[in-house]
């Protein structure tokens, strides 16, 4: 009598396994390729693979020009689900309500999904009049520091189809709606590590975003402090804000790479 197979191998669902290898195929080093490529990447036939290149168009996860496949940022949306199921929001709380005790600022957490910042943890500073930011709370990412600093983080396939196929409504007088500046602001963004949004997502309003890193150093989420200008100017914000709203960054990745090993 053979053997009964293990559970793990009894319960494995094949489609699904060779749908996620097919997402993986793709990385910073392939961010475009063929059938024939992905096929070879896979190991799976072409006949799988091109079922699975389309499947992936027709939900939105891939694009096509019919000789070539890449990946949208609506993939970032499965990365949201892991984050989800790791805990981002409980990793990150502790840590947002010590910067805003010490800021005596609000601070928050947030993810990258289909264009917009989604808030998944918040610390709001003791105010009379309180921002009206709530988690699961969207904003363009174009004019925000959270979104900036996660729009910069991605890899350069994915930034390129978000900037050459997205519209950018002015949001206030400041906002930047140009793509071409939006690409120099997020590659210096990306080179310094944060990001100040000056009255662009609201007026009256500044912030402060930094990254938060992956056991790869992939950017999974932002934290941000926010402030009235009346309150901080500029340079004051990168002087008396930024340091602790880094460290606070640099302990939520320590956290989540920790969850991550785990």
């Amino acid at each position: 009598m053979a053997a009964p197979q293990p559970e793990s191998n009894v319960q494995l669902i094949q489609s699904l396994s060779r749908g996620l290898a097919v997402i993986r195929a793709f990385d910073a080093d392939r961010p475009r390729q063929t059938l024939a490529q992905v096929a070879e990447v896979t190991g799976l036939p072409r006949a799988t693979t091109r079922r699975f290149l389309h499947t992936l168009v027709a939900e939105g996860y891939a694009l096509t020009d019919g000789s070539e496949f890449w990946l949208t940022p609506h993939v970032l949306g499965l990365g949201y689900s892991y984050l989800s199921s790791l805990g981002l929001p409980a990793i990150a709380q502790p840590h947002l309500q010590s910067a805003s005790r010490l800021l005596d600022e609000s601070c928050s957490a947030a993810v990258l999904d289909d264009g917009d910042v989604v808030y998944v943890a918040r610390a709001a500073a003791n105010r009379i009049m309180r921002e009206n930011i709530t988690i699961g709370t969207r904003f363009p990412a174009y004019a925000a520091a959270l979104g900036r600093v996660l729009l910069a983080g991605l890899p350069q396939e994915q930034l390129e189809q978000y900037l050459t196929t997205s519209d950018f409504p002015p949001l206030t007088p400041k906002t930047v709606t140009d793509p071409e500046k939006l690409r120099e602001i997020l590659a210096d963004v990306a080179e310094q590590g944060w990001c100040i949004v000056d009255q662009e997502l609201e007026a009256g309003l500044r912030s402060v975003a930094c990254p938060v890193l992956d056991e790869r150093g992939n950017v999974v989420a932002a934290v941000n402090v926010s402030t009235q200008v009346a309150a901080y100017t500029y340079e004051e914000i990168v002087e008396k804000l930024l340091p602790s709203l880094q460290a606070t960054a640099r302990a939520i990745s320590h956290d989540v790479r920790t969850a991550a090993l785990n």
